[in-house]
């Protein structure tokens, strides 16, 4: 099975694994639970925004917490291709306007993977799956 990290999830499981719920947590420590972990090229620059707009702060160097952030068992990080581009501009209707939230769900449609998010939003969204 293949699991593709919504940003807040990567943020937590290296930040604040506690905020996860159990069953994220239990997944994520377990890498035999799964073939692989996605992450969109997206994230690290949504992170980057929230440090940006001192949403969350960090007591290391950036370029070093993305680094490490990006050494987890099994992860693999999707770039952003003029494929998924174009289809997060072309989802199924209704869903979010959040540009990083489309690429998100465009990256996991075109990969085949299952979600790993606390979004609502995308939860609800029933051209994707999702678990929380």
């Amino acid at each position: 099975m293949k699991y593709l990290l919504d940003t807040h999830i990567w943020i937590w499981w290296n930040m604040h694994p506690q905020k996860l719920s159990t069953r994220i947590h239990s997944l994520l420590s377990a890498s035999e639970q799964y073939d692989s972990l996605l992450l969109s090229a997206i994230s690290p620059w949504e992170f980057s925004k929230l440090l940006e707009k001192k949403r969350i702060g960090i007591s290391c160097n950036t370029e070093e917490w993305i680094a490490e952030a990006l050494d987890m068992t099994k992860l693999r990080l999707i770039p952003l291709t003029p494929t998924i581009a174009y289809r997060s501009t072309s989802l199924p209707q209704p869903f979010n306007g959040d540009p990083a939230d489309q690429i998100i769900v465009a990256t996991a449609r075109e990969e085949n993977a299952t979600i790993l998010t606390k979004d609502k939003i995308i939860r609800n969204y029933e051209h994707v799956r999702s678990l929380w």
